[in-house]
């Protein structure tokens, strides 16, 4: 094996080395074989181009071109079209399998499930620093620049994972394939001056030593390389201790749970506010929940998730709750009376979730009475959640694939018996209204003048509902920053523009400058009914509201979110609604969305809930075409696709455009050197020792030429004898001169098996002429740079002169 051919394989086993490190991210490491696999096809392309030989930049070119096909063919289906194609599964299919990914990564906890779209991120991310590794130390032979690449790959995993015992592992590996590398390299180099004994001492020349300067110069870059390494591995441990750990998402957030164990432990907070932006903004809308109900009012069959009771100004988040084990038989929930709870009816949900949820949190119906699920769960009492408890180090129960029953109460509590509801117990109200220091004045001011003239708690509230939702002239919109921090909901207040963690937010923090005890759940819809009778739940039904307390009836939603779709609780209502359907409206896709409800046919319907959405024919939704990708969008993806595909024709194009130039001058040595080349692409490499005409036979037999081809040829040299001796102003030239080559070349091709003429055509030798001008013309730079610098050294003054 050569040289090259073992620093070509040095390099992919450094990349794959320096991969491991990726592997703690996720749950399955069977990305690590298909990247295993591309990048040694995408390795074998490039020794193959450097072999030809071609240009650097058609090496680069041919492998990232075979990679990207490599990448198509192997993701191809995992996305469901969107049209027909190969352009539309470049352009459409291909970037949403991406944009899935980078979805995934900000929403799963670490270890994440490995989702197509996160192993599409992994394999291309690997073979795109394979690609680097390869350029640097193969192509363009200086293995101690691709450390660099390799260290950017390494910082990001550990400082993503966090380190931990396997980031010592990780490191080793890393750090000996990129030893073995260096090695490699420097033996090549070393190989191609002869074995070296020796070195000269220092202070002496290399005369003195006895050695040449060849190998002296030899061993520079060895020495190089060294440095150049122990600085790489010195970053290399000095970074990740500097990197955060980021310990929830892929790419940020707290880590939830923490402290969960298998004996007591608490709940710590979730700020769910950038996954469910993130949620309704998604451009696919995967299904994540299925359950069927018995429930009589499935549109009020909202999943419930998490309570967030923890108001400190900026945020609000779970507060730390001491964990129980699940009981049978949940406890009676706290605020319910026997009234309330005599006229609810208790129903039954069977829940299933995807395989790609991975949330800590089960979804269930509130209140639940009794959830029957297998795992290990711990019971939350207060907020009535269920947590995944710890499996092992760093490894927790989750919601994902599980098959579930939750059985819960159905509340129906009417306006009259919220109207009427006691004083809540103290307790209660103290820890539930507490507002920060921190919050604007503005928040109170303005839920003192919205409910000016109210005179109880459950009308404060519905006139809080009737603000967002009704008159206030608040517009529902995705796309608004969410934002945190004391100033937040006073923004919101002012620019009156955002979605659900707004209105839920705001809404409970003006309730609780009321003194009505106050938070925020977090869930999901109803979902979308189907035909066999089986419930969706997708990833933009995500969802978050205000929950108010009212003793006698507990824990009562509410609903600010002026959102089609959404429904209103009858109890919150300020009129009789008219009916409605069961299942809620799909979430629109994502941008700015505002409702505009159509005028409902019926004249009982209250303008009130027309602007809800609760009665009449809702406006028509975006057509599909608008939630496809723009038009530059379209552009964009298709030039690049061009560009891919074009670019095996680069060479072809090349060498038609210099042939044309070349037999345009009428010119006999341009000539001749277009026929010189056209023998070279069918493998009859040029020899320049060669007299024209020995020349020309030597082309004629090596090509195997026809009689008529062959005459061509010979007249060609005949041309280009004449040109070297003819006296000055004599005719060299003649009328068939260009067609004469042109015979040659199609000579020299027929006489060819077919791919021998696919390679001439597609990978033509002579490309090589190419890198041999850029080298020229980068000595001719640097020489006459170097001239300039000792020209003004020379004019510049000496001290001490005379």
């Amino acid at each position: 094996m050569s040289g090259r051919a073992k620093l070509t394989v040095f390099a992919a086993l450094a990349t794959l080395l320096t991969s491991w490190s990726l592997s703690p991210l996720v749950e399955s490491q069977a990305w690590l074989l298909q990247a295993a696999l591309l990048l040694a096809v995408q390795s074998a392309v490039g020794a193959g181009a450097r072999r030809v030989p071609l240009a650097r930049s058609l090496t680069v070119g041919a492998q990232l071109l075979v990679s990207l096909l490599l990448l198509a063919l192997l993701f191809a289906g995992k996305v469901e079209s969107t049209g027909s194609g190969p352009l539309a599964y470049f352009v459409t299919d291909f970037g949403s399998l991406f944009a899935q990914g980078v979805h995934d990564v900000g929403e799963y906890a670490i270890p994440a499930p490995l989702t197509d779209g996160i192993q599409l991120l992994l394999v291309s991310g690997v073979l795109l620093i394979g690609l680097l590794v390869d350029l640097l130390a193969v192509t363009a032979r200086t293995a101690a620049a691709a450390g660099l690449p390799l260290l950017a790959l390494y910082s990001v995993a550990a400082g993503l994972s966090g380190g931990g015992d396997a980031s010592w592992f990780s490191f080793l590996l890393a750090g000996c394939g990129y030893l073995m590398l260096l090695l490699s390299e420097g033996r090549d180099r070393l190989a191609q001056w002869g074995r070296v004994f020796g070195s000269s001492p220092r202070g002496r020349g290399a005369a003195d030593s006895g050695i040449s300067s060849g190998n002296v110069r030899a061993t520079a870059p060895v020495r190089f390389g060294r440095r150049i390494g122990a600085m790489a591995l010195g970053l290399a441990l000095a970074v990740p201790a500097v990197l955060p750990a980021l310990d929830d998402g892929l790419l940020g957030g707290p880590k939830d749970g923490e402290g969960a164990g298998g004996s007591g432990g608490t709940i710590s907070a979730v700020n769910p506010l950038v996954s469910l932006q993130s949620n309704l903004n998604a451009q696919d809308n995967r299904v994540v929940l299925r359950y069927r109900t018995d429930s009589p009012q499935q549109g009020d069959q909202y999943l419930r998730i998490l309570a967030l009771d923890e108001f400190n100004g900026s945020k609000w988040e779970a507060s730390g709750r001491a964990l129980t084990d699940v009981p049978q038989q949940m406890p009676v929930p706290p605020g319910l009376g026997e009234q309330v709870r005599l006229g609810s009816t208790e129903v039954t949900t069977n829940i299933t979730a995807s395989d790609g949820y991975t949330q800590r949190y089960l979804p269930m119906p509130y209140p639940a009475t009794s959830v029957e699920i297998g795992g290990k769960w711990r019971f939350e009492p207060v907020g009535r959640t269920l947590v995944g408890d710890q499996l092992g180090r760093d490894k927790y129960q989750t919601v994902q694939g599980a098959e579930y029953k939750v059985r819960s109460l159905l509340l129906k509590p009417t306006a009259q018996q919220l109207q009427k509801a006691p004083a809540p117990d103290p307790a209660i109200r103290e820890e539930y209204t507490k507002i920060p220091d921190t919050l604007p004045p503005v928040v109170a001011e303005t839920a003192r003048q919205v409910t000016q003239g109210t005179k109880d708690d459950y009308s404060r509230a519905v006139k809080l509902q009737d603000f967002f939702a009704v008159s206030g002239g608040f517009r529902y919109d995705t796309q608004t920053a969410s934002g945190t921090g004391p100033q937040a909901v006073a923004r919101f207040l002012a620019d009156k523009e955002g979605f659900c963690i707004h209105f839920a937010f705001s809404m409970a923090a003006m309730s609780r400058t009321l003194g009505i005890p106050a938070r925020v759940a977090v869930g999901f819809t109803p979902g979308e009914k189907q035909q066999d009778g089986v419930v969706n739940v997708s990833m933009r039904d995500a969802h978050a509201w205000p929950e108010l307390y009212f003793q006698g009836v507990g824990w009562t939603r509410f609903e600010p979110t002026p959102r089609s779709g959404l429904n209103v609780p009858d109890y919150s209502r300020t009129q009789a609604p008219a009916p409605s359907v069961s299942a809620p409206a799909p979430l629109p896709s994502q941008g700015a969305v505002q409702p505009a409800p159509a005028p409902s046919a019926s004249a009982e319907c209250p303008p009130a809930l027309k602007k809800l959405g609760e009665c009449g024919t809702t406006a028509p939704q975006q057509s599909a075409a608008g939630d496809g990708p723009s038009v530059t969008t379209v552009l964009g993806w298709a030039a690049v696709v061009v560009a891919v595909l074009g670019l095996p024709l680069l060479p072809l194009l090349w060498r038609s455009r210099v042939r044309a130039r070349r037999l345009g001058t009428g010119e006999v040595p341009a000539a001749w050197r277009e026929l010189g080349d056209a023998a070279w692409d069918v493998g009859v490499a040029p020899d320049e020792a060669l007299s024209p005409r020995g020349a020309a036979v030597r082309v004629v037999d090596l090509g195997r030429l026809e009689p008529d081809a062959a005459a061509a040829v010979h007249r060609v040299a005949g041309a280009v004898e004449r040109a070297l001796y003819a006296p000055p102003g004599a005719e060299v030239s003649y009328a068939g001169l260009a067609d004469d080559v042109l015979a040659a070349r199609a000579g020299l091709l027929s006489a060819t098996g077919r791919p021998a003429r696919l390679r001439a055509l597609l990978l033509p030798r002579s490309a090589t002429r190419i890198s041999w001008a850029v080298t020229a013309r980068r000595s001719a730079l640097a020489s006459a740079a170097s001239a300039r610098l000792t020209a003004l050294r020379l004019r510049l003054p000496l001290r001490g002169r005379g």
